[in-house]
């Protein structure tokens, strides 16, 4: 039995197709935990066990997690929380129901930067890996998907890439990191959850084909799309207050800051890119599948 968390989010919808995929001829079945099941597709649906509610939910896990043998944990951000409680928070209901049915296997959506200088001050993955930890000290062997920024960011930069043919950051716009397509992170996911040979707990980096700049995603942007797109830096204060003035707890928006702060530092170049670490999908390809129909069919 394997229990996937956040089914319908950006990772969950690529990885549950792929679980049902391979998982029936594994002789594994699957189960989600779902706060709204009516986003599920009909096609999942019919095929897989169905917990209703929020899996930070004491009895909602409790329930989701007897009988089973792994786990796909997700932490959905709440940006009305501060950053020790919308994560570490949120799954310590989990932590004591994976302890308590023994559950042998967890894969958990985690970032880069765990043995680096700026580990301890970098926001909302500093939080993060206080999750993990947190995880791992239930004695599941835990596997953390250490994750960069990941190119679906820019989708909630589509209106200003189509409009006004600019999109921000908080980064130097030469300043080159690695960054992933939701997709591939799935995929490493779905191999870590079907096959259930390992022990102990650790990071697996999912690093995308290269490191790009923000310099770098305009270029690419502006051949995909065929028209000019540039960036523009914007200042750490000025995030600050824009993420305040939303309505994001002000813990939570310095969280948000802090961490750019620390990728602006250099938080995700502390590991290598080999033939295991990198994944496939190049930033060319996604923006000609995902963003250019969410830019230009919508103009």
């Amino acid at each position: 039995m394997i229990v996937i968390t956040a089914p319908t989010g950006n990772i969950g919808r690529h990885l549950v197709p792929r679980l049902l995929e391979s998982a029936p001829a594994a002789g594994e079945e699957l189960r989600v935990v779902a706060r709204d099941p009516a986003r599920l597709p009909d096609a999942v649906r019919d095929r897989v066990e169905v917990v209703t509610g929020s899996h930070g939910d004491p009895a909602v896990v409790d329930r989701a997690f007897a009988g089973a043998d792994a786990v796909f944990w997700l932490t959905p951000p709440d940006a009305s929380r501060t950053p020790d409680d919308a994560y570490a928070g949120f799954t310590r209901p989990a932590a004591r129901a994976l302890a308590a049915h023994g559950v042998g296997h967890v894969v958990g959506v985690s970032a880069l930067g765990r043995g680096t200088p700026l580990a301890d001050r970098a926001g909302l993955v500093t939080a993060t890996f206080a999750m993990d930890d947190l995880i791992a000290s239930t004695g599941t062997a835990y596997r953390a998907l250490a994750n960069p920024s990941f190119f679906e960011n820019l989708l909630e930069e589509a209106d200003s890439i189509r409009e006004k043919g600019v999109f921000t950051d908080s980064v130097a716009a030469d300043r080159r990191a690695p960054l992933v397509a939701v997709e591939d992170i799935a995929a490493v996911a779905a191999g870590l959850l079907l096959d259930r040979s390992w022990s102990g707990t650790g990071s697996v980096p999912v690093l995308g084909p290269q490191d790009l700049s923000p310099d770098d995603l305009a270029r690419v942007m502006t051949e995909q799309l065929g028209r000019p797109v540039r960036y523009e830096r914007l200042p750490l204060d000025e995030l600050y207050a824009s993420l305040v003035g939303y309505g994001l707890d002000p813990a939570f928006a310095r969280g948000v800051v802090d961490m750019k702060a620390a990728k602006d530092q250099g938080l995700d170049a502390g590991v290598a890119r080999t033939p295991e670490t990198a994944s496939p999908t190049g930033f060319a390809d996604w923006c000609a599948r995902t963003l250019r129909p969410a830019v230009l069919d919508r103009a």
